[in-house]
Protein backbone atom coordinates (compact mmCIF):
# COMPACT_ATOMS: atom_id res chain seq x y z
CA UNK A 1 0.00 0.00 0.00
CA UNK A 2 1.22 3.59 -1.14
CA UNK A 3 1.96 5.96 2.01
CA UNK A 4 1.63 10.13 1.08
CA UNK A 5 4.08 11.83 1.26
CA UNK A 6 4.53 16.17 1.76
CA UNK A 7 8.13 17.92 1.83
CA UNK A 8 9.60 19.06 4.74
CA UNK A 9 7.80 22.75 3.85
CA UNK A 10 4.61 21.51 3.64
CA UNK A 11 2.48 21.74 6.93
CA UNK A 12 -0.04 18.28 7.16
CA UNK A 13 -3.06 20.82 5.84
CA UNK A 14 -0.91 20.72 2.31
CA UNK A 15 -0.64 17.07 2.60
CA UNK A 16 -0.51 14.99 -1.05
CA UNK A 17 -1.90 11.83 -0.48
CA UNK A 18 -1.63 9.26 -3.11
CA UNK A 19 -3.25 6.74 -5.13
CA UNK A 20 -4.12 3.59 -2.94
CA UNK A 21 -3.76 5.46 0.62
CA UNK A 22 -6.73 4.41 3.14
CA UNK A 23 -7.65 7.68 5.39
CA UNK A 24 -8.69 6.99 8.21
CA UNK A 25 -8.88 3.46 7.88
CA UNK A 26 -11.74 3.43 5.53
CA UNK A 27 -11.73 5.42 2.73
CA UNK A 28 -9.62 4.11 0.08
CA UNK A 29 -8.32 7.09 -2.61
CA UNK A 30 -8.44 6.44 -5.75
CA UNK A 31 -7.49 9.20 -7.86
CA UNK A 32 -7.65 12.78 -7.74
CA UNK A 33 -11.02 14.76 -9.03
CA UNK A 34 -10.79 18.17 -11.10
CA UNK A 35 -7.70 20.26 -11.29
CA UNK A 36 -7.31 24.10 -10.25
CA UNK A 37 -9.51 25.15 -7.26
CA UNK A 38 -10.41 21.18 -7.11
CA UNK A 39 -7.46 19.83 -6.92
CA UNK A 40 -7.45 18.96 -3.18
CA UNK A 41 -10.58 16.67 -3.96
CA UNK A 42 -9.98 12.61 -4.60
CA UNK A 43 -12.38 10.12 -5.79
CA UNK A 44 -12.38 7.51 -3.20
CA UNK A 45 -13.89 4.36 -1.94
CA UNK A 46 -16.07 3.85 1.36
CA UNK A 47 -14.99 0.37 2.61
CA UNK A 48 -17.34 0.05 5.27
CA UNK A 49 -20.54 0.97 2.82
CA UNK A 50 -19.10 0.05 -0.45
CA UNK A 51 -19.57 3.07 -2.01
CA UNK A 52 -17.92 5.82 -3.84
CA UNK A 53 -17.61 9.52 -2.00
CA UNK A 54 -15.40 12.93 -2.81
CA UNK A 55 -12.93 13.52 -0.05
CA UNK A 56 -11.17 16.93 0.53
CA UNK A 57 -8.46 17.64 2.87
CA UNK A 58 -9.99 20.74 4.33
CA UNK A 59 -7.73 23.85 4.57
CA UNK A 60 -7.64 25.67 8.55
CA UNK A 61 -10.38 26.85 9.99
CA UNK A 62 -12.70 25.33 7.28
CA UNK A 63 -15.99 23.34 8.71
CA UNK A 64 -19.02 21.83 7.67
CA UNK A 65 -22.11 23.79 7.92
CA UNK A 66 -25.36 22.60 8.38
CA UNK A 67 -27.83 22.77 5.34
CA UNK A 68 -31.64 22.00 5.28
CA UNK A 69 -31.67 18.04 4.38
CA UNK A 70 -32.73 17.02 1.05
CA UNK A 71 -31.80 20.44 -0.17
CA UNK A 72 -31.13 20.00 -4.82
CA UNK A 73 -28.92 22.27 -4.28
CA UNK A 74 -26.19 21.48 -2.29
CA UNK A 75 -23.62 18.72 -1.91
CA UNK A 76 -23.63 16.39 0.61
CA UNK A 77 -21.74 16.27 3.22
CA UNK A 78 -21.40 12.80 5.02
CA UNK A 79 -19.80 13.76 7.82
CA UNK A 80 -15.84 14.83 8.72
CA UNK A 81 -12.88 13.03 9.92
CA UNK A 82 -9.52 12.63 11.15
CA UNK A 83 -6.70 11.53 9.59
CA UNK A 84 -2.92 12.16 10.71
CA UNK A 85 -4.15 15.82 12.27
CA UNK A 86 -5.94 16.71 9.20
CA UNK A 87 -9.47 16.75 9.14
CA UNK A 88 -10.99 15.28 5.89
CA UNK A 89 -14.46 16.53 5.01
CA UNK A 90 -16.69 12.87 3.38
CA UNK A 91 -19.05 14.02 0.61
CA UNK A 92 -21.27 12.55 -2.30
CA UNK A 93 -19.68 11.86 -5.12
CA UNK A 94 -21.14 13.67 -8.53
CA UNK A 95 -20.44 11.71 -11.53
CA UNK A 96 -19.41 14.28 -14.20
CA UNK A 97 -19.16 17.44 -12.04
CA UNK A 98 -17.27 20.17 -13.04
CA UNK A 99 -17.00 23.33 -11.23
CA UNK A 100 -17.80 26.37 -12.56
CA UNK A 101 -14.27 28.59 -13.09
CA UNK A 102 -13.11 25.53 -14.58
CA UNK A 103 -15.85 25.63 -17.12
CA UNK A 104 -15.58 28.88 -17.87
CA UNK A 105 -11.83 28.23 -18.45
CA UNK A 106 -12.29 25.83 -20.68
CA UNK A 107 -15.26 26.48 -22.67
CA UNK A 108 -15.73 30.32 -22.27
CA UNK A 109 -18.61 32.71 -20.72
CA UNK A 110 -22.25 31.16 -20.05
CA UNK A 111 -24.87 32.89 -21.42
CA UNK A 112 -27.02 35.41 -19.04
CA UNK A 113 -30.48 33.25 -18.66
CA UNK A 114 -28.00 30.06 -17.82
CA UNK A 115 -25.91 32.60 -14.89
CA UNK A 116 -29.13 33.48 -13.84
CA UNK A 117 -30.37 29.77 -13.07
CA UNK A 118 -27.48 29.73 -11.31
CA UNK A 119 -27.61 32.77 -9.33
CA UNK A 120 -30.95 31.74 -8.07
CA UNK A 121 -29.40 28.37 -7.23
CA UNK A 122 -27.28 30.36 -5.22
CA UNK A 123 -29.78 32.02 -3.35
CA UNK A 124 -32.03 29.16 -2.80
CA UNK A 125 -28.88 27.68 -0.63
CA UNK A 126 -27.39 30.75 1.03
CA UNK A 127 -30.09 33.16 1.66
CA UNK A 128 -30.12 34.41 5.33
CA UNK A 129 -33.42 33.51 7.26
CA UNK A 130 -34.48 37.38 7.74
CA UNK A 131 -34.10 37.75 3.83
CA UNK A 132 -37.15 39.68 3.47
CA UNK A 133 -35.29 42.28 6.12
CA UNK A 134 -33.96 45.39 4.07
CA UNK A 135 -30.23 45.14 3.42
CA UNK A 136 -30.31 41.51 4.58
CA UNK A 137 -28.23 38.89 2.39
CA UNK A 138 -26.89 35.60 2.17
CA UNK A 139 -24.69 34.95 5.62
CA UNK A 140 -21.95 32.91 3.62
CA UNK A 141 -19.98 33.40 0.61
CA UNK A 142 -19.57 31.70 -2.65
CA UNK A 143 -17.18 31.38 -5.24
CA UNK A 144 -17.11 30.29 -9.20
CA UNK A 145 -15.09 27.30 -7.50
CA UNK A 146 -17.82 26.13 -5.09
CA UNK A 147 -20.47 26.44 -7.62
CA UNK A 148 -20.30 22.54 -9.41
CA UNK A 149 -22.51 21.89 -12.47
CA UNK A 150 -23.37 18.11 -13.52
CA UNK A 151 -25.32 16.30 -15.94
CA UNK A 152 -29.18 16.09 -14.80
CA UNK A 153 -31.26 13.12 -15.43
CA UNK A 154 -32.89 14.32 -18.52
CA UNK A 155 -29.24 14.64 -20.15
CA UNK A 156 -28.48 17.84 -20.20
CA UNK A 157 -24.20 17.69 -19.80
CA UNK A 158 -24.66 20.73 -16.93
CA UNK A 159 -28.48 21.12 -16.19
CA UNK A 160 -27.51 20.06 -11.90
CA UNK A 161 -26.29 23.37 -10.04
CA UNK A 162 -24.79 22.29 -6.83
CA UNK A 163 -22.69 23.98 -4.05
CA UNK A 164 -20.40 22.29 -1.77
CA UNK A 165 -21.85 22.02 1.40
CA UNK A 166 -18.94 23.48 3.58
CA UNK A 167 -18.48 27.10 1.79
CA UNK A 168 -17.56 29.64 4.50
CA UNK A 169 -17.43 33.45 4.42
CA UNK A 170 -14.10 35.03 4.95
CA UNK A 171 -12.98 37.10 8.13
CA UNK A 172 -14.56 40.68 8.34
CA UNK A 173 -15.88 40.28 4.79
CA UNK A 174 -20.07 38.89 5.09
CA UNK A 175 -21.37 40.74 1.78
CA UNK A 176 -22.78 37.59 0.04
CA UNK A 177 -23.96 39.34 -2.25
CA UNK A 178 -21.06 41.39 -3.56
CA UNK A 179 -19.29 37.61 -3.61
CA UNK A 180 -22.24 36.47 -5.62
CA UNK A 181 -22.14 39.15 -8.41
CA UNK A 182 -18.23 39.13 -8.64
CA UNK A 183 -19.17 35.04 -9.59
CA UNK A 184 -21.75 36.23 -12.04
CA UNK A 185 -19.85 39.03 -13.85
CA UNK A 186 -16.99 35.87 -14.16
CA UNK A 187 -19.72 33.37 -15.62
CA UNK A 188 -20.92 35.91 -17.95
CA UNK A 189 -17.69 38.33 -18.58
CA UNK A 190 -15.51 35.16 -18.45
CA UNK A 191 -13.15 37.30 -15.82
CA UNK A 192 -13.07 38.93 -12.55
CA UNK A 193 -14.59 42.58 -12.44
CA UNK A 194 -12.37 45.38 -11.90
CA UNK A 195 -11.35 46.04 -8.49
CA UNK A 196 -11.68 49.81 -8.95
CA UNK A 197 -14.19 51.07 -6.44
CA UNK A 198 -17.40 51.80 -9.73
CA UNK A 199 -16.12 48.61 -11.94
CA UNK A 200 -16.84 49.29 -15.57
CA UNK A 201 -19.73 48.38 -17.13
CA UNK A 202 -20.45 44.38 -18.28
CA UNK A 203 -20.13 43.69 -21.91
CA UNK A 204 -21.10 40.68 -22.51
CA UNK A 205 -23.97 39.96 -19.90
CA UNK A 206 -26.97 41.36 -21.84
CA UNK A 207 -30.43 41.10 -19.63
CA UNK A 208 -27.89 40.49 -16.65
CA UNK A 209 -26.34 43.50 -16.92
CA UNK A 210 -28.57 45.58 -14.72
CA UNK A 211 -28.58 43.69 -12.06
CA UNK A 212 -24.85 42.72 -12.21
CA UNK A 213 -24.19 46.92 -11.96
CA UNK A 214 -26.44 46.81 -8.57
CA UNK A 215 -24.66 43.93 -6.90
CA UNK A 216 -21.32 45.20 -7.81
CA UNK A 217 -21.88 49.01 -6.86
CA UNK A 218 -19.06 50.55 -4.67
CA UNK A 219 -22.12 52.42 -2.66
CA UNK A 220 -23.85 49.65 -0.51
CA UNK A 221 -26.73 51.95 -0.71
CA UNK A 222 -27.03 50.94 -4.43
CA UNK A 223 -26.88 47.14 -4.29
CA UNK A 224 -30.14 44.96 -4.10
CA UNK A 225 -31.62 43.06 -1.33
CA UNK A 226 -31.66 39.21 -1.30
CA UNK A 227 -35.36 38.89 -2.49
CA UNK A 228 -34.92 42.09 -5.49
CA UNK A 229 -32.41 39.72 -6.98
CA UNK A 230 -34.55 36.75 -6.86
CA UNK A 231 -37.11 38.48 -8.76
CA UNK A 232 -35.09 39.90 -11.39
CA UNK A 233 -32.94 36.58 -12.15
CA UNK A 234 -36.45 35.39 -12.09
CA UNK A 235 -37.54 37.78 -14.70
CA UNK A 236 -34.67 36.75 -16.86
CA UNK A 237 -34.92 32.65 -16.41
CA UNK A 238 -38.58 32.76 -16.98
CA UNK A 239 -40.00 33.22 -20.63
CA UNK A 240 -40.82 37.23 -21.26
CA UNK A 241 -44.59 37.82 -22.58
CA UNK A 242 -44.41 41.52 -22.38
CA UNK A 243 -44.00 43.22 -25.48
CA UNK A 244 -41.18 45.31 -23.89
CA UNK A 245 -39.06 41.94 -23.14
CA UNK A 246 -35.56 41.88 -22.55
CA UNK A 247 -33.45 39.11 -24.49
CA UNK A 248 -33.24 36.63 -22.75
CA UNK A 249 -29.54 35.80 -23.58
CA UNK A 250 -26.73 37.56 -25.69
CA UNK A 251 -25.93 35.56 -28.68
CA UNK A 252 -21.96 35.88 -28.74
CA UNK A 253 -21.94 33.70 -24.96
CA UNK A 254 -24.09 31.11 -25.55
CA UNK A 255 -22.67 27.91 -23.17
CA UNK A 256 -22.37 24.41 -23.94
CA UNK A 257 -26.00 23.41 -22.39
CA UNK A 258 -27.67 26.40 -24.47
CA UNK A 259 -29.59 24.35 -26.90
CA UNK A 260 -33.02 23.40 -25.30
CA UNK A 261 -33.73 24.26 -21.70
CA UNK A 262 -36.59 21.72 -20.56
CA UNK A 263 -40.01 23.46 -19.87
CA UNK A 264 -41.61 23.97 -16.65
CA UNK A 265 -43.80 21.63 -15.69
CA UNK A 266 -46.84 22.25 -13.33
CA UNK A 267 -48.25 25.32 -11.77
CA UNK A 268 -45.18 27.54 -12.17
CA UNK A 269 -45.68 27.16 -15.96
CA UNK A 270 -48.87 28.92 -15.90
CA UNK A 271 -47.74 31.70 -13.53
CA UNK A 272 -48.14 35.49 -15.51
CA UNK A 273 -45.93 38.15 -15.20
CA UNK A 274 -46.79 41.45 -13.44
CA UNK A 275 -43.62 43.92 -13.81
CA UNK A 276 -43.80 46.67 -10.95
CA UNK A 277 -42.18 49.91 -10.47
CA UNK A 278 -38.60 49.42 -9.32
CA UNK A 279 -35.45 51.57 -8.82
CA UNK A 280 -33.78 52.30 -12.26
CA UNK A 281 -36.73 50.36 -13.82
CA UNK A 282 -35.05 47.20 -13.59
CA UNK A 283 -37.58 45.21 -10.54
CA UNK A 284 -40.14 42.58 -11.92
CA UNK A 285 -41.96 41.08 -9.09
CA UNK A 286 -41.77 37.45 -9.54
CA UNK A 287 -44.75 35.27 -9.99
CA UNK A 288 -46.58 33.68 -7.62
CA UNK A 289 -45.77 30.44 -8.14
CA UNK A 290 -41.97 30.67 -8.98
CA UNK A 291 -42.28 32.47 -5.78
CA UNK A 292 -43.08 29.59 -3.55
CA UNK A 293 -40.85 27.30 -5.55
CA UNK A 294 -38.03 29.99 -4.97
CA UNK A 295 -39.05 30.13 -0.90
CA UNK A 296 -38.42 25.74 -1.02
CA UNK A 297 -35.30 26.06 -2.95
CA UNK A 298 -37.10 24.17 -6.09
CA UNK A 299 -36.68 27.31 -8.56
CA UNK A 300 -34.56 24.58 -11.16
CA UNK A 301 -35.87 21.25 -9.51
CA UNK A 302 -39.19 22.36 -11.18
CA UNK A 303 -37.34 23.46 -14.59
CA UNK A 304 -34.91 19.70 -14.51
CA UNK A 305 -36.55 17.75 -12.21
CA UNK A 306 -38.73 14.46 -13.32
CA UNK A 307 -41.99 15.34 -11.78
CA UNK A 308 -45.56 15.98 -12.47
CA UNK A 309 -48.16 17.10 -10.75
CA UNK A 310 -51.71 15.40 -11.10
CA UNK A 311 -53.99 17.89 -9.77
CA UNK A 312 -57.09 16.72 -11.32
CA UNK A 313 -60.16 14.98 -9.55
CA UNK A 314 -60.62 17.33 -7.09
CA UNK A 315 -62.63 15.99 -3.56
CA UNK A 316 -64.06 18.18 -1.14
CA UNK A 317 -63.13 15.54 1.69
CA UNK A 318 -59.89 15.05 -0.02
CA UNK A 319 -61.07 11.47 -0.58
CA UNK A 320 -60.47 11.00 -4.48
CA UNK A 321 -57.90 9.24 -6.77
CA UNK A 322 -54.82 9.64 -4.47
CA UNK A 323 -52.79 11.35 -7.84
CA UNK A 324 -55.57 12.82 -10.21
CA UNK A 325 -57.58 10.89 -13.09
CA UNK A 326 -54.49 11.56 -15.66
CA UNK A 327 -51.98 8.79 -13.46
CA UNK A 328 -55.34 6.45 -13.08
CA UNK A 329 -54.73 4.52 -10.13
CA UNK A 330 -57.43 4.19 -7.53
CA UNK A 331 -55.22 3.16 -4.89
CA UNK A 332 -52.49 4.64 -3.28
CA UNK A 333 -48.43 3.02 -4.11
CA UNK A 334 -46.97 1.05 -1.46
CA UNK A 335 -43.25 0.77 -0.60
CA UNK A 336 -41.66 -1.76 -3.39
CA UNK A 337 -45.02 -1.44 -6.03
CA UNK A 338 -43.22 -1.88 -9.16
CA UNK A 339 -45.04 -0.03 -11.86
CA UNK A 340 -45.56 0.57 -15.80
CA UNK A 341 -46.21 3.69 -17.47
CA UNK A 342 -47.51 4.57 -20.69
CA UNK A 343 -46.42 8.11 -21.39
CA UNK A 344 -48.37 10.34 -23.58
CA UNK A 345 -47.13 10.00 -27.54
CA UNK A 346 -44.57 7.03 -26.12
CA UNK A 347 -42.25 9.90 -25.25
CA UNK A 348 -40.96 9.25 -22.02
CA UNK A 349 -40.52 11.37 -19.40
CA UNK A 350 -42.64 13.66 -21.66
CA UNK A 351 -46.59 14.71 -20.17
CA UNK A 352 -48.63 12.74 -17.18
CA UNK A 353 -48.25 9.23 -17.48
CA UNK A 354 -50.68 7.00 -16.95
CA UNK A 355 -49.54 4.28 -14.30
CA UNK A 356 -50.05 1.08 -13.40
CA UNK A 357 -48.91 -1.28 -10.85
CA UNK A 358 -47.02 -4.80 -11.24
CA UNK A 359 -47.48 -6.85 -8.63
CA UNK A 360 -44.88 -9.46 -9.48
CA UNK A 361 -42.78 -6.93 -10.19
CA UNK A 362 -40.85 -9.04 -13.18
CA UNK A 363 -44.06 -9.72 -15.46
CA UNK A 364 -43.99 -7.18 -18.49
CA UNK A 365 -40.57 -6.02 -17.57
CA UNK A 366 -41.80 -3.13 -15.03
CA UNK A 367 -40.65 0.48 -15.40
CA UNK A 368 -39.56 1.28 -12.36
CA UNK A 369 -40.16 0.85 -8.43
CA UNK A 370 -41.18 2.91 -5.12
CA UNK A 371 -38.60 3.36 -3.25
CA UNK A 372 -39.30 5.87 -0.68
CA UNK A 373 -42.47 8.35 0.43
CA UNK A 374 -42.41 11.62 1.68
CA UNK A 375 -44.87 12.65 4.52
CA UNK A 376 -47.10 16.16 4.28
CA UNK A 377 -49.16 17.96 6.49
CA UNK A 378 -51.01 19.38 3.52
CA UNK A 379 -51.23 18.79 -0.57
CA UNK A 380 -49.83 22.33 -0.87
CA UNK A 381 -46.53 21.21 1.29
CA UNK A 382 -46.24 17.71 -0.87
CA UNK A 383 -46.49 19.70 -4.23
CA UNK A 384 -43.86 22.39 -2.39
CA UNK A 385 -41.61 20.00 -0.56
CA UNK A 386 -42.28 16.55 -2.30
CA UNK A 387 -40.16 16.19 -5.63
CA UNK A 388 -36.69 17.56 -3.61
CA UNK A 389 -37.40 15.16 -1.04
CA UNK A 390 -37.91 12.46 -3.36
CA UNK A 391 -34.60 13.37 -5.04
CA UNK A 392 -32.47 12.92 -1.95
CA UNK A 393 -34.17 9.81 -0.46
CA UNK A 394 -33.44 8.18 -4.02
CA UNK A 395 -30.03 9.73 -4.46
CA UNK A 396 -27.92 7.30 -3.11
CA UNK A 397 -29.59 4.58 -5.53
CA UNK A 398 -29.74 6.05 -8.32
CA UNK A 399 -25.55 6.34 -7.91
CA UNK A 400 -25.53 2.86 -7.82
CA UNK A 401 -27.53 2.24 -11.43
CA UNK A 402 -26.27 3.12 -14.32
CA UNK A 403 -29.64 4.74 -16.02
CA UNK A 404 -32.16 5.72 -13.63
CA UNK A 405 -34.54 8.88 -13.05
CA UNK A 406 -36.54 9.82 -9.92
CA UNK A 407 -39.96 10.58 -10.25
CA UNK A 408 -42.34 12.09 -7.78
CA UNK A 409 -46.10 11.56 -7.75
CA UNK A 410 -47.56 14.22 -5.64
CA UNK A 411 -50.93 13.58 -4.12
CA UNK A 412 -53.85 15.53 -5.93
CA UNK A 413 -55.21 18.44 -3.85
CA UNK A 414 -58.96 16.04 -3.99
CA UNK A 415 -56.96 12.70 -3.40
CA UNK A 416 -54.78 13.68 -0.38
CA UNK A 417 -56.27 11.78 2.33
CA UNK A 418 -56.23 8.80 -0.19
CA UNK A 419 -52.73 9.07 -0.83
CA UNK A 420 -52.06 8.31 2.40
CA UNK A 421 -50.98 12.08 3.11
CA UNK A 422 -47.34 11.17 1.05
CA UNK A 423 -45.23 11.79 -2.08
CA UNK A 424 -44.39 8.53 -3.45
CA UNK A 425 -40.94 8.43 -4.80
CA UNK A 426 -40.40 6.29 -7.93
CA UNK A 427 -37.62 5.53 -9.77
CA UNK A 428 -37.39 4.48 -13.46
CA UNK A 429 -35.67 3.80 -16.31
CA UNK A 430 -34.31 6.52 -18.14
CA UNK A 431 -34.68 4.87 -21.79
CA UNK A 432 -36.38 1.53 -20.74
CA UNK A 433 -37.70 -0.83 -18.42
CA UNK A 434 -35.64 -1.71 -15.08
CA UNK A 435 -36.68 -5.51 -15.64
CA UNK A 436 -36.89 -6.25 -12.08
CA UNK A 437 -37.01 -5.42 -8.11
CA UNK A 438 -33.97 -2.48 -7.52
CA UNK A 439 -31.97 -2.03 -4.32
CA UNK A 440 -33.32 -3.34 -1.06
CA UNK A 441 -35.70 -5.05 -2.70
CA UNK A 442 -33.86 -7.61 -4.85
CA UNK A 443 -33.41 -10.63 -2.50
CA UNK A 444 -29.32 -12.47 -2.11
CA UNK A 445 -29.68 -15.50 -4.23
CA UNK A 446 -32.07 -14.34 -7.17
CA UNK A 447 -30.88 -14.47 -10.98
CA UNK A 448 -30.77 -11.13 -12.75
CA UNK A 449 -33.35 -11.04 -15.71
CA UNK A 450 -31.03 -7.89 -16.89
CA UNK A 451 -28.25 -5.87 -15.86
CA UNK A 452 -30.70 -2.84 -15.49
CA UNK A 453 -30.96 -3.52 -11.79
CA UNK A 454 -26.90 -4.37 -11.30
CA UNK A 455 -25.80 -2.09 -9.38
CA UNK A 456 -22.11 -0.43 -8.32
CA UNK A 457 -20.32 -2.60 -5.89
CA UNK A 458 -23.01 -5.93 -6.73
CA UNK A 459 -21.08 -9.19 -6.07
CA UNK A 460 -22.38 -11.76 -9.05
CA UNK A 461 -22.00 -15.45 -8.95
CA UNK A 462 -21.76 -16.35 -12.48
CA UNK A 463 -23.07 -19.75 -13.35
CA UNK A 464 -23.25 -19.54 -16.85
CA UNK A 465 -23.74 -16.85 -19.64
CA UNK A 466 -26.85 -16.37 -18.73
CA UNK A 467 -27.48 -16.93 -15.57
CA UNK A 468 -25.90 -14.11 -13.13
CA UNK A 469 -26.89 -14.52 -9.06
CA UNK A 470 -26.76 -11.45 -6.59
CA UNK A 471 -24.51 -12.90 -3.72
CA UNK A 472 -23.43 -11.21 -0.41
CA UNK A 473 -19.62 -10.08 -0.94
CA UNK A 474 -18.79 -11.40 2.67
CA UNK A 475 -18.18 -15.16 0.97
CA UNK A 476 -16.91 -16.25 -2.39
CA UNK A 477 -18.22 -14.60 -5.75
CA UNK A 478 -17.06 -14.38 -9.36
CA UNK A 479 -17.29 -11.12 -10.13
CA UNK A 480 -18.02 -7.74 -8.76
CA UNK A 481 -19.83 -4.54 -10.21
CA UNK A 482 -17.04 -1.46 -10.42
CA UNK A 483 -19.21 1.36 -12.98
CA UNK A 484 -20.63 1.27 -16.32
CA UNK A 485 -19.66 2.11 -19.95
CA UNK A 486 -21.90 2.71 -23.23
CA UNK A 487 -20.53 1.50 -26.68
CA UNK A 488 -20.78 2.79 -29.81
CA UNK A 489 -23.88 3.15 -31.39
CA UNK A 490 -22.55 0.59 -34.59
CA UNK A 491 -21.63 -1.91 -32.22
CA UNK A 492 -24.00 -4.98 -32.35
CA UNK A 493 -25.33 -7.04 -30.04
CA UNK A 494 -23.01 -10.09 -31.24
CA UNK A 495 -20.15 -7.87 -31.12
CA UNK A 496 -21.15 -6.33 -27.68
CA UNK A 497 -19.05 -8.87 -25.26
CA UNK A 498 -15.80 -8.34 -26.43
CA UNK A 499 -16.24 -4.54 -27.23
CA UNK A 500 -17.64 -4.16 -23.69
CA UNK A 501 -14.04 -5.73 -22.18
CA UNK A 502 -12.10 -3.65 -24.06
CA UNK A 503 -14.15 -0.40 -23.23
CA UNK A 504 -14.50 -1.62 -19.40
CA UNK A 505 -10.69 -2.33 -19.18
CA UNK A 506 -10.16 0.96 -20.44
CA UNK A 507 -12.61 3.30 -18.86
CA UNK A 508 -13.28 1.55 -15.57
CA UNK A 509 -9.75 0.09 -15.04
CA UNK A 510 -10.07 -2.01 -11.73
CA UNK A 511 -6.70 -0.77 -11.01
CA UNK A 512 -8.52 2.31 -10.09
CA UNK A 513 -10.45 1.21 -7.49
CA UNK A 514 -7.39 -0.59 -5.76
CA UNK A 515 -7.45 -3.51 -7.66
CA UNK A 516 -3.65 -5.08 -8.15
CA UNK A 517 -3.22 -5.36 -12.31
CA UNK A 518 -1.47 -8.58 -11.75
CA UNK A 519 -3.67 -10.80 -10.38
CA UNK A 520 -7.36 -8.94 -11.38
CA UNK A 521 -8.67 -8.08 -15.05
CA UNK A 522 -11.86 -5.99 -16.32
CA UNK A 523 -15.09 -8.03 -17.07
CA UNK A 524 -18.17 -6.82 -18.50
CA UNK A 525 -21.94 -8.08 -18.89
CA UNK A 526 -23.99 -7.21 -22.12
CA UNK A 527 -27.87 -7.80 -22.21
CA UNK A 528 -30.47 -7.10 -24.83
CA UNK A 529 -32.50 -4.94 -23.41
CA UNK A 530 -29.42 -1.69 -23.39
CA UNK A 531 -30.00 -2.57 -27.50
CA UNK A 532 -33.61 -2.85 -27.56
CA UNK A 533 -33.75 0.85 -26.08
CA UNK A 534 -30.82 1.95 -27.93
CA UNK A 535 -28.54 3.16 -24.68
CA UNK A 536 -25.51 0.22 -24.96
CA UNK A 537 -25.27 0.33 -21.41
CA UNK A 538 -22.42 -2.12 -20.56
CA UNK A 539 -21.67 -3.38 -17.03
CA UNK A 540 -17.92 -3.19 -16.17
CA UNK A 541 -16.72 -5.86 -13.35
CA UNK A 542 -14.01 -7.24 -12.08
CA UNK A 543 -13.04 -10.44 -11.92
CA UNK A 544 -9.64 -13.04 -11.27
CA UNK A 545 -7.45 -13.41 -14.60
CA UNK A 546 -6.83 -17.34 -14.02
CA UNK A 547 -10.98 -17.28 -13.50
CA UNK A 548 -10.84 -18.41 -10.15
CA UNK A 549 -13.39 -17.16 -7.46
CA UNK A 550 -12.47 -13.72 -5.17
CA UNK A 551 -13.62 -13.48 -1.63
CA UNK A 552 -14.32 -11.04 0.91
CA UNK A 553 -15.46 -7.12 0.28
CA UNK A 554 -12.34 -6.99 -2.17
CA UNK A 555 -9.24 -4.57 -1.69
Amino acid sequence: MARHTFSEAEGPGSQRPEVGRVVAGRYLLLRPLGDGGRDRVWLAHDQLLSREVALEAARSGTRSLPRPPGHPHVVTVHEVVEHEGVPWIVMEYVAGAVDLRELVARRGPLAPADCARIGLAVLAVLGSPDAGRERSGPRREVGPADILLAPDRAGAPYGRILLLDHVVARPGDGDGLLALGRTLHYAVEGHEPSEREVPGPPVRAGALGPLLERLLAGDRARRVTVAEAEAELAWIVTPQTETDARPRTDPGSQPPWSAAHPAVTGPAALAGRHPAAAPGGHRRRRPRALRAALSGGLGLVLALGGVWYALADRAADGTGAPYGDAVGLAAPLRDGDCVRARWPGGARFTGTPRLTVDPACRGGAPDGQVMAFVPAASAGEARELGPARCEERTRELRARLADVRSVAVVPAEGGFETALRRTACLVLGVHGPVHGPLGRHREPGSVFADTATMQRRDCLDVRSAREVRLVSCAGRYDAQVLGFTRLAAGVTLAEAPAAADTACARQVPPRDYGFDPSLYEAGSRTAAGAWKSGSHLVVCTVRRQNGGTMEGNGP
